[in-house]
C-alpha cells in the first residue's frame, strides 16, 4: 500500500490500458467493454437471443438448432448458432440474430418488408439467403453454413468455427494472397458494390470477415446489417476524416483496408498510411495510395467507378454468367434513401465532435508543453517591462501638459472672474496688475508676486512657492493645486467702507 508502489502500479496499468484500446480487435471485445463500462453492458445477450430465437422455433418448427457457435463474431449483440431442417439433416445452416442499432431509421413496416426481401436477391457476388424475419426489436438471418470460411479464414488460415479473437488477434503466420486473388477478389467485390449502390441499397460493413468464399468467388455477408443500423467494423478509422461521409465514400474505404489485408496478410498498422511495404504489384500500391494515404483522406475517397478503370482491375475477366436480380419497390427506395441521409447525417455531427475534440486536445497539450511555459514566461516578462517603459512615458507626458497648463493659466491675470477682488487697503483703490508679456508654452513663467496687503483667499489656494531646484516637482503641485481648486470652500470676507466721508 506504499504510494509510490500504488503510483507505479497505476502508470502501468494506464500503459495496458492503451495497448487494449488502440487495439482494434480488442476494443471491441465485450470483456474489455464491460471493464471500462460496466453500467452499459451489464445485459447477457446470449440469453436475450436464446429467448428470441426460441420464440421463432415456435412458429417455424421445421428448423432445429445444432449447437451455439460461441463468439465465432466480433459483435457484442450477435449471435450465432449451427442450425439444421429437420426433413434434411446432413445439410448444415447457420443462423445470426442482432439487435437494433443506433442507425436505426426505417420504420418497423418497411424494416420488416426490406429484411423479408433480401431472401429474393440474386447476385453472382452476394451471398444466398435462406431465410430473414424482423421483429420490432432484432433480426434473425439463416444461410447456408460453409466449411471454408471466409475470405479472413483464407487470410489468417484460421478454421470458421473458433472465436473470433483466437482466429485473427494474434495470427501464427502472416502471408498476404498471390496477386492474381488479389486482382479477382478486389474485382468481384468492387463490381458487387457498384451494384448495391447503383439499387440505392446502403451497405457499409465491407471487411474480409464479412466476404464468403465459394470456390474462387467473393460473396458478400451481412447486407440486413445497414437495414439494422448497426455500427461499421471500421468505423473508428473513417469517423476521424470529414471527407469520408457517404455510405458510398464509407465502402471504398473499407475496400482500402480489405486490399492492405489481402496484399500483406494483416492490417494497417496506422490510418493514413504513409509508406507501403513492397508489393506483388506497383499496380496494388497505387490503389492503396488513391484510399489510405493523408492526401486521401484530405481530397475524399475515389468512386468505386474509378477504381474498377485501375490496371490492378480493369484487365480482370469475370467468368460468371449468372444475372443479377434485386429488385427494390419504389415506396421503399425511397425509405432506404432517407435512412440513407439520417446515416450520413449522424456520421457527420460525430465526425465533427471528433474534430473539435481534437483540436482542443492539441491547443491543451501545446499550452501545457514545458516550451511553451518558458515561452509564456518570457512573454509576460518583456509585457511587464513595456507596460512599465509606457507608464513612465504617461508620467512625462502628464508633467509635460502640466507645464503647458500652467503656462496658459499663468498668462491671465490673477482676479480672474470666478475669484473675489482682494479688498484695497485705506487711501487706495484697486488697480489689476497689468498682463504680463506674452510668453512661449515652453519655457515655465516666473511667479506672480500677490499685493502685499491681501489676505490668504483660502486654505485650498496655497500660495506661489519660491523656486525649488526640483522644477518638476513644483510644477507638478501647481497643476495639483489648480485641478483641486474649489471654490466653494473659499471663506467669506468683510469689507469695510472708509470712503465716506467722516462728522466728527
Amino acid at each position: 500500500m506504499e504510494r509510490e508502489f500504488i503510483a507505479e502500479r497505476q502508470k502501468g496499468l494506464q500503459a495496458y490500458l492503451d495497448v487494449i484500446t488502440t487495439h482494434h480487435i480488442l476494443s471491441n471485445c465485450e470483456l474489455v467493454k464491460k471493464f471500462l463500462d460496466p453500467n452499459s453492458y451489464s445485459v447477457n445477450y446470449t440469453e436475450i437471443a436464446l429467448q428470441h430465437v426460441s420464440m421463432f422455433f415456435r412458429s417455424e418448427p421445421k428448423w432445429e438448432v445444432v449447437e451455439p457457435l460461441k463468439d465465432i463474431g466480433w459483435r457484442i449483440r450477435k449471435k450465432y448458432f449451427l442450425m439444421k431442417i429437420k426433413n434434411q439433416p446432413k445439410e448444415r445452416l447457420m443462423l445470426s440474430w442482432a439487435d437494433l442499432g443506433p442507425d436505426k431509421y426505417l420504420s418497423d413496416k418497411d424494416l420488416q418488408y426490406a429484411v423479408k426481401l433480401l431472401s429474393s436477391c440474386s447476385h453472382p457476388y452476394i451471398y444466398k439467403i435462406t431465410f430473414a424475419t424482423a421483429n420490432e426489436s432484432s433480426v434473425l438471418v439463416i444461410r447456408p453454413f460453409s466449411e471454408k470460411g471466409t475470405l479472413k479464414d483464407l487470410i489468417y488460415k484460421a478454421k470458421p468455427k473458433d472465436p473470433f479473437l483466437k482466429k485473427y488477434c494474434n495470427p501464427k503466420k502472416i502471408q498476404g494472397l498471390e496477386l492474381q486473388q488479389i486482382k479477382t477478389y478486389g474485382r468481384q467485390i468492387l463490381e458487387v458494390l457498384k451494384f448495391l449502390h447503383e439499387k440505392g441499397f446502403p451497405y457499409g460493413h465491407l471487411h474480409s470477415a464479412n466476404v464468403m468464399l465459394d470456390g474462387d468467388t467473393c460473396k458478400l455477408l451481412d447486407l440486413e446489417n445497414s437495414l439494422l443500423g448497426l455500427p461499421s467494423f471500421y468505423r473508428s478509422y473513417f469517423s476521424q476524416f470529414r471527407k469520408i461521409n457517404t455510405l458510398e465514400g464509407i465502402d471504398v474505404h473499407c475496400f482500402g483496408h480489405l486490399l492492405y489485408e489481402m496484399t500483406y496478410g494483416r492490417p494497417p498498422d496506422t490510418i493514413p498510411v504513409d509508406s507501403f511495404p513492397p508489393a506483388p504489384s506497383v499496380f496494388v500500391v497505387s490503389v492503396l495510395e488513391s484510399i489510405l494515404t493523408c492526401e486521401a483522406m484530405k481530397n475524399g475517397m475515389p468512386t468505386v467507378s474509378r477504381l474498377l478503370q485501375m490496371p490492378l482491375f480493369s484487365d480482370v475477366l469475370l467468368t460468371n454468367s449468372e444475372k443479377p436480380q434485386f429488385k427494390i419497390p419504389t415506396k421503399l427506395k425511397e425509405a432506404l434513401k432517407t435512412s440513407k441521409e439520417c446515416i450520413e447525417k449522424r456520421l457527420m455531427e460525430e465526425q465533427k465532435l471528433i474534430h473539435q475534440h481534437r483540436r482542443l486536445t492539441r491547443a491543451q497539450s501545446h499550452h501545457g508543453s514545458e516550451e511553451e511555459k518558458k515561452k509564456r514566461k518570457i512573454l509576460a516578462r518583456k509585457k511587464s517591462k513595456r507596460s512599465a517603459y509606457e507608464s513612465g512615458e504617461e508620467h512625462s507626458a502628464k508633467y509635460s501638459n502640466s507645464n503647458n497648463s500652467a503656462g496658459s493659466g499663468a498668462s491671465s491675470p490673477l482676479t480672474s472672474p470666478s475669484s473675489p477682488t482682494p479688498p484695497s487697503t485705506a487711501g487706495a483703490s484697486s488697480i489689476p496688475p497689468a498682463p504680463p508679456p506674452p510668453m512661449s508654452v515652453q519655457a515655465a513663467p516666473p511667479p506672480l508676486p500677490l499685493p502685499p496687503a491681501a489676505p490668504p483667499l483660502s486654505t485650498e489656494v496655497p500660495t506661489q512657492p519660491s523656486p525649488q531646484p526640483d522644477v518638476s516637482a513644483s510644477r507638478g503641485a501647481l497643476l495639483s493645486s489648480i485641478q483641486n481648486f474649489q471654490k466653494g470652500a473659499l471663506k467669506k470676507t468683510q469689507t469695510c467702507d472708509y470712503s465716506a466721508p467722516r462728522i466728527s
